[in-house]
């Protein structure tokens, strides 16, 4: 078998197909969870925990000059290093929201498939039948 043979048999196989699209809904999935987590989410818990925004917490590694805005971007433009904390639990939630939307899903999915799936009894096996019929035969 040749290569490009090889590699066209492997490339149409059905899970090669599945992957790569769950792969871009995936990508599109994550940028709706992004904007659900920045637009939605996060203000609403810097609301709870008094108004502030987690992207602006950060830590220089060393000292931001004199005039320099207090935010992530502007201390980053100074060129100084920063440990950006505050984006760190942004995108940790954002994980954990996309999380446990996948688990929902999934969860949703499998309880669908074992509805469709219920399995059906079991066919009598033809001797039982046979003796059932000797039975009522034998009861009239």
């Amino acid at each position: 078998m040749s290569f490009s043979s090889e590699f066209k048999a492997f490339a149409l196989k059905g899970n090669v197909i599945d992957l790569a699209v769950g792969v871009i809904i995936g990508g599109a999935f994550g940028k709706i969870v992004d904007s659900a987590v920045g637009d939605l989410v996060m203000p609403v818990v810097g609301r709870i925990f008094g108004g502030f925004d987690f992207t602006n917490y950060f830590l220089p590694l060393k000292e931001v000059p004199a005039g320099t805005a207090s935010t992530l971007e502007a201390v980053k433009k100074a060129g100084v290093p920063v440990l950006a904390y505050g984006s760190f639990i942004t995108i940790a939630l954002n994980f954990t929201i996309l999380a446990l939307i996948v688990f929902l899903m999934v969860k949703q999915f499998n309880r669908l498939r074992r509805e469709q799936q219920a399995p059906s009894p079991p066919a009598t096996p033809e001797d039982i039948l046979l003796l059932r019929q000797i039975r009522d035969s034998l009861e009239k």
